[in-house]
């Protein structure tokens, strides 16, 4: 295929899971090239009552008229055999969250291409978002890769960078990097084949990887610094959201902001309606929303208004290292 004809229609399979991968499937739905099949991950137990609940790309394909395959791996035969039967030019991976092997790697006639979520080679793996965030980067962005077998291995097509703003979370870098990542992936299909010839290998050097988020690591180590936490907290916002124990209950924050205050780490050193002041192993952490356990999250300054009593200079947040943030 000539690169003048990938402009104006590929047959594409396209694999993804979350809202990030539904941003770039939508923006496809509008464009010349046929998205005769997607793949994502099988519908999984949510909210409280456990109820199957079908991954984003799933609504989104269903909606129109997409087939859709959620199979629980690709290695057998009867998967591959049925990608065959669409006669893929290109096969697109977002945040899918199965391992795609190399049958299916080299099925499409362009292979497949990934939108990763970072200036690669940093933050290769699941939670670059956040954790670019979490580490206090200045930019973030999108590249387009071709997949290989290793992890975010493969050579990058196509790159864009974002500055990343002083209360960035982990919520709005993620909207603005889907936004992009699906931009980013129509540019690169208008000319697939000449950026494949020219794609950039990625560097030895400034390999980083971006781990899972747990809920067990929102947990707040106030030995840390009071920027470090501050970064925490806006990383970990939406979700797993940044939490400590006072008085043996979990409270969530969900904003803050470095200071400058002293004291033993953990301890509140100051309560007023501009902010919680915890003191850190260096500098103090001032809170502005936080959640107590079973209510809303609410303004420190609205929370003070019908709880005076919630925080109290001189109690201690714990750093207990276990689940209690449920």
């Amino acid at each position: 295929m000539s690169a003048s004809s990938s402009s104006t229609s590929l047959n594409i399979i396209f694999a993804g899971t979350p809202e990030f991968a539904a941003t770039s499937l939508v923006a496809l739905l509008d464009t010349p090239h046929v998205v005769k099949a997607v793949l994502t991950q099988p519908d999984k137990p949510a909210g409280r009552g456990k109820k199957l609940t079908a991954s984003p790309v799933k609504v989104a394909a269903e909606a129109h008229g997409i087939p859709v395959l959620q199979p629980l791996h690709l290695k057998d035969d009867a998967t591959v055999e049925q990608l065959k039967q669409f006669d893929a030019d290109v096969m697109i991976v977002v945040a899918y969250g199965l391992l795609i092997p190399q049958n299916i790697l080299s099925l499409p006639r362009f292979g497949c291409i990934n939108i990763h979520g970072s200036l690669l080679p940093r933050w290769r793996g699941a939670a670059p978002i956040q954790r670019a965030i979490e580490a206090g980067d200045t930019h973030s962005g999108v590249g387009i890769m071709q997949m290989e077998i290793g992890l975010d291995t493969g050579p990058v097509l196509l790159e864009k960078s974002i500055p990343i703003a002083a209360d960035e979370t982990g919520g709005s870098l993620h909207d603005r990097l889907a936004a992009l990542g699906a931009s980013a992936l129509l540019e690169a299909l208008a000319d697939l084949p000449a950026l494949q010839s020219k794609a950039r290998v990625q560097p030895k050097e400034g390999i980083t990887y971006a781990h899972k988020l747990s809920k067990q690591e929102a947990e707040m180590p106030w030995q840390l610094s009071a920027r470090a936490l501050a970064n925490k907290v806006r990383a970990f916002n939406p979700w797993p959201v940044a939490w400590s124990m006072l008085n043996e209950q979990p409270i969530k924050i969900w904003h803050a902001e470095a200071s400058d205050g002293r004291g033993h780490p953990g301890d509140i050193i100051s309560v007023d309606p501009h902010g919680i002041e915890v003191a850190c192993g260096e500098g103090s952490l001032r809170l502005l929303t936080v959640q107590l356990p079973g209510k809303k999250a609410m303004a420190v300054s609205d929370l003070l208004r019908g709880r005076p009593d919630a925080f109290q200079v001189g109690s201690s947040f714990s750093f207990v290292a276990n689940t209690h943030a449920g």
